[in-house]
């Protein structure tokens, strides 16, 4: 085997899970998790962890590797997954990238730096009073004037990616380069990029099922023990799906049920963002998932594709 890494991404609740374990077996895989919810310890429910029988059949990377109270980054996530891809290349088993973080999945594809310093202190600064004073939408129409095409691709409201943009035009570029500008594909490895997906209102569904039960599996209790445990809705482990609305809950700023249609809703609009980021990568092969992954058969598209890219 070449030094060659399948990378199994897609929406939440697609599917991913049980796919790359069946993957893993086929293949004589080893799955490393690309999930920056996941990672963490302690929170088992609201990230729809593998479950302790699920990790049994196959072996899992970088789940529960991170406490929660401690700030996790891209730039630390790439580090120790690159660990752990060359950990598992050494023993000769394919490494098998599993997840629906987009940031994690794009700094394992591309040569990403982290290293580079961050922009001026003082211009963002500026930058951001102008926000306070005038709204994001002013530092749209600035970063319009200097750049017109980045500013159509960039929301008014998204202001964090607004102040980047402007501070890359600050550094001397002459404009925002695009996606698919913005790295190089990494020579460490090559990749096999797969996608799952699923007609839309079959995945929304599946969701839903999901958030209930994760209800019924104790999440608002799990939250509870994480708020005991010292942890605050600052933490950014707090501000994934599912746990920052029960917190809202647990404050008693709506009820229970408002709460699960919040958590299905956050996850739906999550859903669909995830695809829309996942839909740039032009050499991602997509395969759907609508037939479900209760037969082996339904599986046998992906593995021969899979089989055909390794005997490359």
């Amino acid at each position: 085997m070449r030094n060659q890494v399948l990378i199994v991404a897609g929406p939440t609740a697609v599917g991913k899970t049980e796919a790359a374990i069946r993957l893993a077996n086929r293949f004589d895989g080893e799955i490393i998790s690309a999930d920056s919810m996941q990672i963490y310890k302690y929170m088992d429910i609201g990230s729809a962890k593998p479950t302790p029988e699920e990790q049994s059949r196959a072996v899992h990377h970088l789940v529960d590797a991170v406490d929660p109270s401690v700030p996790f980054s891209v730039a630390e996530y790439q580090t120790l997954a690159k660990e752990a891809i060359r950990d598992v290349l050494s023993r000769g088993k394919l490494p098998i990238i599993s997840g629906g973080t987009g940031l994690y999945v794009n700094s394992l594809i591309y040569d990403m730096d982290f290293s580079s310093p961050p922009g001026d202190p003082a211009y963002r600064r500026e930058l951001e009073e102008l926000a306070q004073r005038e709204g994001s939408e002013a530092l749209h129409r600035l970063l319009a004037e200097k750049d017109p095409a980045a500013a159509r691709r960039i929301h008014p409201n998204n202001e964090k990616k607004i102040v980047r943009a402007l501070e890359i035009l600050r550094e001397g570029q002459d404009r925002v380069k695009e996606f698919s500008e913005s790295f190089q594909p990494t020579k460490d490895y090559d990749v096999i990029l797969i996608g799952l997906e699923r007609p839309r209102q079959d995945l929304y569904d599946r969701i839903n099922r999901r958030v209930d039960l994760l209800m019924e599996r104790g999440l608002v209790e799990e939250v509870q023990r994480l708020l005991d445990m010292g942890l605050q809705e600052a933490n950014i482990s707090m501000k994934g799906i599912g746990y920052k609305e029960i917190i809202g809950y647990l404050r008693g700023e709506y009820g229970r049920e408002e709460a699960v249609d919040l958590v299905k809703k956050n996850t739906r609009h999550y859903a669909k963002r995830q695809l829309t980021w996942f839909r740039r990568y032009e050499t991602m092969r997509w395969f759907s998932l609508s037939g479900g992954l209760s037969a082996e058969r339904n599986l046998e598209p992906v593995f021969a594709f899979v089989r055909e890219e390794l005997a490359r």
